[in-house]
Order: C-alpha cells, then structure tokens, then sequence
C-alpha cells in the first residue's frame, strides 16, 4: 500500500505564506493539513521565503530532499523588486533553496544551492528526477538568460549525484514561440512525459513526451483537447502522481482570483500515452487552497510518523 504527502506553500501576503507546508493523503483524493496547517519548514537565508517546492526519495543515499524556489514577495515585491514580476525575472535569486531529511520529520537547516551565474535571471520553481541514462539526479527549473535579453524563458538543467556537486547549467527545452515554465516530467512504460506551462500559443498547459530526456519532445494532442475547456492564463505549476490503481492524478495550480479561491484542482487519466485527463473537482478535497507544489508517495508507516510528529513552533 502507499500514501502520499503533498509539499507546498499558500498565497498569502505575509511572510508565513512562503514557507514549507506539508499535506497527507492515504488516498490521493482526500488531503490533510500537517502541523495545523502552519509551516513545517522555515527559510531563513536568501530571501527568507520559497515557494514552487519540489520532493524527491533519494533511496540511494537514504535521504529525502527539498528543493525550492528562494523569492518572498510577502518581504521584497515592494521594496527589493519594486513591484514588477520583470525585475524579479532578471534580478531574482540565482540559487535554490535546499533541505534534506533522513525520516521526513528532522531535517536540516535551510542552504542555498548556487546554480545560476551572472547570465541567469532568477531561477523558478525547480524539480527533480532521475536519469536512467546518466545514473544521476535531473534538477530542472525555468529562467530567463542574458542570450535573449531575459525575454521568453526556457528550461534549464544540472545534474547530480549526491545534491553537493552540480554540472554546470544546459538548456534542456525551449519552445519556438512562446516562454515555458514549470516543467514536471515523469516517466511511464519507458517513455518520459514533460508538463509545462505554455506562455503563449496557446497560453495553457501541455504536455511534451520524448524517449529520452535529451529529446526530441513532441506535444501529445490528446491532453490539448483535454484542456481546451479551460481559461486560458489561468493555470500553472502542473504536478502529478501514479496512484495505486495505475491511474495518474495531475493537479493544475489555479491562479484566475485573488486570495482563497486560488490552488490545485485535480484531473484523472488512465495514463500519461493517453492524454485524456478529465477534470475531477468532485472526487477530491483540501483543507485549503495548496500551491505550486509536489508529490511524493510514501508508505503507511511514513505517513503515520508525518502524522504524528509535534512539530516544533518557531
């Protein structure tokens, strides 16, 4: 049997927002808050806040690891970036945020992981998988770069084996006519599927699949007419998880109103091959509005221990 705990932050416009929070699900339909729905992680470095985190199990080292965008708009939308997204773009942080846990309850004291050089603009929403060709860890993330003149933003990579040492960043997608963010990929039945957040043409979400990371990716045209009932620039931040069943649940960050009306919404395939995700708000509940996050499925006794931690108040 498995579970699955969800890691995530919440739109608010103070700074406890941007932190690490956590949700259970013995199910993936029905979530809990952990900790009271208050932070189980706080940044302290940087721009002491995170967002867009990302989880993975490093099963090789025994070790779970977090990784997170290092922005807080709660302490430097109006002062640091003077309220403009583009000056976050272009000046924003060049590291990530980083954590990591040997039982998923103690983790260590936030570190930056300094991956972009002075070309880079800030570096956002990071995630993580293996690759099986190269025997090492994948971390993606999306930036802007000085070769463009930070204009429409592509998706970068670094490898790593051990989360100490990093290759120096590549560029692993660019989309001809439009920036892309947000990437999630995932593997299934030999194949790597990509999700990304589509900047334009169309301004949606869509989902690439390659036979290898290195490409070439094409666009699966069974999940664009999947998403051709939504609003278009109003989704982002897509991540998903294999249930038990074999049946994939994709979560799609619902940014379209202001405050509590924001956060995931869930849709249903078969699989990844086919594309045909249906839009399942019925089947699922939150305690609140989770945002740009991602999952990990753990065991019953992992999620027991999450569960019952008293986790510290800071």
């Amino acid at each position: 049997m498995q579970a699955y705990l969800f890691v995530h932050f919440r739109e608010r416009t103070t700074p406890d927002g941007e932190q690490v929070y956590f949700g259970l699900s013995r199910d993936g339909f029905h979530w809990e808050a952990v900790n009271g729905g208050r932070p189980v992680l706080w940044a302290y470095y940087g721009d002491k806040g995170v967002r867009d985190m990302t989880i993975v199990r490093d099963a090789r080292a025994g070790k779970f690891r977090i990784l997170a965008t290092d922005l807080s708009l709660a302490y430097g939308m109006r002062g640091r970036y003077h309220g403009s997204w583009d000056a976050i773009g272009r000046e924003g942080s060049k590291a990530l945020a980083y954590w990591e846990s040997d039982d998923l309850i103690h983790w260590t004291e936030q570190r930056l992981i300094e991956l972009g050089d002075a070309d880079f603009g800030c570096l956002w929403a990071p995630d993580i998988l293996w690759d099986r060709e190269r025997e090492a860890y994948l971390l993606h993330w999306s930036s802007a770069h000085r070769k463009n003149g930070y204009g429409p933003k592509a998706i970068y990579y670094s490898l790593t084996r051990d989360f100490a040492h990093y290759t120096a960043p590549e560029e692993l997608y660019r989309k001809a006519d439009s920036g892309v963010i947000d990437s999630a990929i995932y593997e299934e039945d030999g194949a790597y599927y990509m999700f990304l957040k589509s900047e334009g043409n169309p301004e949606r979400i869509v989902l690439l699949r390659a036979q290898q990371l290195s490409g070439p990716w094409t666009r699966v045209p069974a999940f664009d007419e999947a998403m051709q009932t939504l609003q278009a620039g109003q989704y982002e931040a897509p991540t998903a998880v294999r249930l038990e069943d074999g049946r994939w649940c994709l979560f799609l960050d619902y940014y379209g109103v202001r405050g509590a009306g924001q956060g995931y919404v869930p849709f249903v395939a078969p699989s990844l091959q086919s594309g045909a995700f249906v839009r399942s708000d019925a089947a699922f509940s939150f305690p609140y509005g989770f945002k740009h996050g991602t999952i990990l499925t753990i065991t019953p006794e992992e999620y027991e221990r999450i569960q019952a931690y008293r986790w510290p108040v800071d």
